[in-house]
């Protein structure tokens, strides 16, 4: 699951999960004390402020879901016209290259899978490579995670909790400030009907504090230094003794689980991908209760 391979953020810890939309209705008993006709008012009031808005809320989410996934993936040419871009071309300039892809037919969710982090990663080897400088690379990254975030906001997809049958967290590695790839995958599995929320930048305590209080029933965790493997199986231990989930399920992925994904399941987690289309069936798969796996 690459899910961190652009530049670190000093943003804060954001909650992204769909909002909640409660309407609330009026129970009050009426002074007329014929029970049918209020009972008829009752039933028909119902229909008309829960029950019609409620089924008009799934059919918008849905359209909505759909119109995030729907076209085709972008192709390799596209990709590699792209990748250096943001290395010469500002945030508004490269939202115009986005716009014409999605108007020849590339998903918004290609957009966020293949496209923006293949040019992330592609800085990130022209930077190791001597090609490019730090600042260029820093300015390059800053403007993906400029368009990231207006493709997130034209998107503009949200859902009522009560239809949302999963919840997650994603969170870098504590300690580590790369958090661009767990921004696309929470921006992937937002769109897909779960609740979702990310930490960026997070300590160790503030992570476990979280899962201790929000019965999450997934955390993905992005790992792109090279840390021991047996600091990765230590907080993975801690997550599920205080998760208020007692079911929780663990994916983890990034730079150094890609490197070497046999880690993961000998970390204890329940698996790993190797991007956010991928993650996003695994974890539907483990969180309805099937045997860990690798994918």
């Amino acid at each position: 699951m690459d899910l961190v391979n652009g530049a670190g953020s000093s943003e804060p810890k954001r909650g992204s999960g769909p909002s909640e939309r409660r309407q609330a209705s009026d129970h009050r008993q009426p002074a007329n004390d014929d029970s049918e006709t209020y009972q008829g008012k009752s039933i028909n009031g119902l229909i008309q402020d829960e029950i019609i808005p409620r089924l008009l809320i799934v059919h918008s989410t849905q359209r909505k879901r759909a119109r995030f996934f729907e076209g085709r993936r972008v192709k390799c040419g596209e990709i590699e016209r792209f990748a250096t871009l943001p290395l010469e071309h500002e945030a508004d300039q490269l939202i115009g290259e986005i716009e014409k892809l999605r108007l020849s037919g590339v998903s918004t969710e290609s957009i966020f899978v293949d496209l923006l982090p293949a040019s992330a990663r592609k800085l990130g080897q022209l930077w190791e490579e001597d090609e490019c400088d730090f600042i260029d690379v820093t300015m390059g990254l800053w403007r993906l995670h400029e368009v990231m975030r207006e493709c997130t906001l034209s998107s503009a997809t949200k859902f009522d909790s009560l239809n949302s049958q999963s919840s997650a967290l994603f969170s870098p590695y504590p300690g580590e400030q790369h958090n661009f790839g767990t921004l696309i995958v929470e921006e992937v599995f937002s769109n897909a009907g779960w609740q979702t929320e990310v930490l960026l930048e997070p300590r160790r305590h503030e992570l476990i504090h979280l899962l201790a209080e929000r019965p999450f029933d997934l955390v993905g965790l992005t790992v792109s230094c090279d840390c021991p493997s047996d600091q990765i199986s230590d907080l993975i231990t801690a997550i599920r003794s205080v998760s208020k989930n007692s079911n929780v399920r663990v994916i983890i992925g990034g730079s150094r689980i890609n490197a070497d994904p046999t880690l993961a399941l000998g970390v204890g987690a329940d698996g790993t991908a190797e991007d956010a289309r991928s993650a996003l069936v695994l974890a539907e798969r483990i969180v309805a209760g099937s045997l860990p796996v690798t994918s």
